[in-house]
């Protein structure tokens, strides 16, 4: 048992799917308390998924992909800037399906639940991919 749990620590989507877990306690609790004060929920969407981003950085960086960071300069500002490009693609698609679901009258959380999947899948894809590609 001891032995699968350390395998399942290296498998690298799992520690994505946990980082992701994590920033998405921090998107969706600010999230909720938004809609609890009134805020409309697109741009109370677009605000809680920032925050989900900064928690996300740090944990990716520092956990999930921790062997394909770069060190500093401009290699590491590249990487910076790439991270938040595929984090601006899951925001604009968060909006965009919490937009479109509370246009047509759907509970704006159950919007925001199926924008959790699609931008789950296309970080992750951006991330591994692009950001922090490992170069040969």
């Amino acid at each position: 048992m001891i032995d699968l749990i350390q395998h399942l620590r290296r498998v690298k989507l799992i520690r994505y799917f946990g980082a992701s877990v994590i920033a998405l306690a921090a998107d969706m609790g600010s999230f909720l308390a938004l809609l609890a004060m009134g805020a409309m929920a697109a741009p109370a969407s677009a605000a809680s998924y920032s925050l989900g981003i900064l928690v996300h950085w740090l944990i990716s960086s520092r956990k999930v992909f921790a062997d394909s960071v770069a060190t500093s300069g401009l290699a590491r500002t590249r990487q910076k800037a790439l991270f938040v490009i595929s984090a601006l693609a899951g925001l604009g698609l968060t909006f965009g399906i919490v937009w479109a679901g509370d246009t047509l009258g759907l509970d704006p959380r159950l919007a925001k639940l199926v924008a959790v999947g699609f931008s789950f899948s296309v970080t992750w894809l951006m991330r591994t991919h692009f950001v922090f590609r490992v170069h040969a």
